[in-house]
């Protein structure tokens, strides 16, 4: 794709694109504070058994197991290429005399035993407090960064967009009621480390325009070297992230139901970070220069009066 020789005003619509953003947070704060997360036993108490047989397995065969010694699992889940792993989820914290009964029915029944790990409330609630603390070393990490290379206000406007990246994900994975784990914290991290750099190319294509430029007085001529930025990258970004999705989208049809969340919140955020590195990244630091611009030639006028 060659956009190069085209002139697509990506300035005219900020407006719509930042109502855009706006509305979607708005809708996923509601949900969030409604319907809430389905977390997964990383992050809440709970227990997970997998079942791994030799033959291909249904989840209405694994809960019918369970029913026979008296257990009812919160849901079950199929993994592997011929479903011959089957994933039970508890609710509650299986004592040892549980897990010992489960086991040794298991193990008549299929001929293996199951590997069962346990989570307390303690240990969820540390998880997900590491979670968020690793969540925010890296914005913050991303800021002193960028800010370093470009200027502060480009360390803003990039750390905007991340945390719009990472709201997203978790926003439509509250409505979806997808379940959250582990893999989901590895999946946004992935996200925040692609988006920073897909903005951190369109700034640096933003910064060399500028010194190209013969001169920046007002919003206009920022405008001009937005658009033909951002025109400039259009294709590198597309290009590149249809590239990752291609990968990402194969993960989520063939990888399994075990991998399957986190292939799909990486689908979810390219999309989100493809969006906000060109749409809102340098939509927020053309308002914000532009700002500083005016108030800058304010100043000057006020001292040469």
């Amino acid at each position: 794709m060659n956009f190069k020789d085209r002139h697509i005003d990506f300035v005219k619509h900020r407006k719509k694109f930042f109502m855009f953003s706006a509305l979607f947070m708005l809708v996923g704060i509601i949900v969030l504070s409604t319907i809430g997360l389905n977390l997964g036993i990383d992050f809440e108490s709970g227990s997970r058994v997998e079942i791994l047989s030799e033959e291909s397995l249904t989840a209405e065969q694994i809960r019918a197991d369970f029913e026979e010694i008296g257990y009812e699992p919160a849901d079950v889940i199929l993994a592997g290429d011929r479903s011959e792993m089957g994933i039970a989820r508890f609710l509650v914290v299986l004592t040892k005399e549980e897990i010992a009964e489960i086991q040794s029915h298991m193990v008549e029944k299929y001929g293996t035993e199951p590997n069962v790990s346990t989570v307390s409330p303690t240990v969820g609630k540390e998880l997900a407090r590491n979670a968020l603390i690793s969540v925010a070393i890296a914005s913050v990490g991303i800021v002193i960064y960028v800010a370093i290379r470009f200027e502060f206000l480009y360390g803003i406007a990039a750390i905007v967009a991340l945390l719009h990246d990472a709201f997203f994900i978790i926003a439509v994975f509250s409505i979806l009621q997808i379940e959250i784990n582990v893999t989901f914290i590895a999946a946004v991290l992935t996200i925040v480390g692609y988006s920073i750099n897909d903005t951190i190319v369109t700034f640096d294509r933003i910064r060399e325009n500028m010194k190209l430029a013969k001169r920046i007085k007002d919003f206009n001529d920022l405008a001009d070297i937005v658009n033909k930025s951002l025109v400039q990258t259009l294709a590198r970004s597309i290009n590149t992230v249809l590239t990752v999705i291609f990968a990402a989208a194969a993960i989520f049809l063939f990888g399994g139901e075990a991998i399957r969340p986190f292939a799909f919140a990486l689908l979810v955020g390219l999309i989100a970070g493809t969006y906000s590195s060109m749409f809102l990244a340098a939509q927020l630091w053309l308002v914000w220069k532009s700002k500083q611009l005016k108030k800058n030639r304010f100043k000057t006028a006020e001292n040469e009066a």
